[in-house]
């Protein structure tokens, strides 16, 4: 009788799983994937989309094409996972599961946030998925001077360095176009500095004072409103603007909560080192579906899903599956067109100054603006395409690696 590997979500994380697997199991174990869409989005990207610097067409490809053969692909809806009987849902199917992988990522959603849905569009942007990314070009093109507002509504958010780095291009941007001097930047953050670890947040800082960018911090966003263009906290501190580039409330998938898996906020509690579901046998989670306390960023989804793998493996071996996830996370930060920071750290060791990945030899430089970062930056996608997902190894280990970086 065939075994089943059941992966639900098609992103970054379920497919480089779902490839890993099927490489490493024989044939007589199933392995599904399902998603709603065929529509896989290369989400780095979104943040080129309104600076004009990528056209939004490339970002995005067909989920199925990047599954190896033997992967089945269906597109449905997810309605529920019943942990107890081994059984997921979705609109037109059952399917029991030996072992789950959830993947469901976490979705931006602007109606959560009052007063927002009466801005959108007008005055209030993003660029958190792909239609809105194109609303905002338009409007940074229209954009002739004034008050330019990046705001985090709240935590957790996708990817924490994106809006650091879309103040750092919007500062590149409306210089280039000669109005930098009729415009201020301001980010507004709910969290009490720049990023969510100091070392880093100084440098960042330091950064935006120098490019002239206000940071205003612990800012717990309450409302928006449009008709008088100001934000207001929970404290009742209100900033005024005249576009606002906003990363909207994120939650957790709804087929999560509507399963009762979820912590209150639609994730999944998951172990922090094995990455399998703390209160159900034979789950595991990865991704911007767990609430592990790192970035919701691809690059955490894919050394978790080396994690995953070995787990699985080692459990379908008979032997119990290891606390090897660090917290792993590496991100470069645009800073400017053609410049570029890079950061690695995890749960416990900040970002470091330093090379890497090889001590040394770099090529990239750790906490540092350069034009080879930048060039990483660009090659990655690439790399992601075509590299990445299939769940072939680039001999970067999931977890930190210290060699290389200044310690002091």
């Amino acid at each position: 009788m065939s075994k089943k590997i059941v992966v639900l979500g098609a992103g970054t994380g379920g497919t480089i799983v779902s490839n890993n697997l099927r490489r490493h199991l024989p044939a007589d174990w199933e392995i599904t994937v399902i998603d709603r869409d065929d529509h896989h989005i290369y989400q780095p990207g979104l943040l080129f989309v309104p600076f004009g610097m990528q056209k939004p067409g490339t970002l995005v490809k067909s989920r199925k094409k990047y599954l190896m053969p033997g992967v089945t692909f269906v597109m449905d809806e997810i309605t529920h996972i019943d942990p107890e009987k081994r059984e997921v849902k979705t609109t037109n199917h059952r399917f029991p599961y030996d072992f789950l992988v959830i993947s469901t990522g976490c979705r931006v959603s602007p109606e959560e946030n009052d007063g927002l849905m009466d801005a959108w569009g007008k005055n209030a942007f993003s660029f958190y998925f792909l239609d809105a990314a194109i609303q905002l070009q338009k409007r940074l093109k229209e954009f002739n001077g004034g008050k330019l507002v990046m705001n985090i509504a709240e935590l957790p958010f996708k990817c924490p360095v994106a809006p650091i780095e879309f103040v750092f291009l919007a500062d590149w941007y409306l210089k280039n176009r000669g109005i930098r001097d009729k415009s201020q930047i301001e980010l507004v953050t709910p969290l009490p500095m720049a990023f969510t670890k100091p070392k880093a947040a100084a440098v960042f800082t330091e950064s935006a004072r120098e490019k002239n960018i206000r940071i205003t911090t612990s800012f717990e966003l309450n409302m928006v409103n449009g008709k008088e263009k100001y934000i207001e906290s929970v404290q009742g501190d209100k900033v005024s603007y005249d576009t606002l580039v906003i990363v909207p409330t994120t939650v957790g998938d709804s087929v999560i909560s509507n399963s009762g898996m979820d912590d209150g906020i639609g994730y999944v509690p998951t172990h922090q080192n094995t990455l399998k579901a703390l209160k159900h046998e034979g789950i595991y989670v990865l991704g911007d579906a767990t609430n592990v306390p790192t970035s919701k960023a691809g690059s955490v989804a894919h050394y978790e899903a080396d994690v995953v793998v070995f787990n699985i493996m080692a459990e379908i071996h008979g032997v119990k599956p290891e606390e090897i996830y660090d917290g792993h996370s590496t991100c470069f930060i645009v800073y400017s067109k053609g410049t570029s920071s890079l950061i690695d750290f995890n749960y416990k060791i900040e970002p470091l100054p330093g090379q890497y990945p090889m001590p040394k030899l770099g090529p990239f430089s750790l906490l540092k603006e350069t034009k080879m970062n930048w060039y990483g930056k660009l090659g990655f996608e690439a790399l992601y395409w075509n590299v990445l997902l299939a769940g072939r190894h680039l001999g970067a280990p999931p977890t930190l690696v210290m060699a290389g970086k200044h310690v002091g």
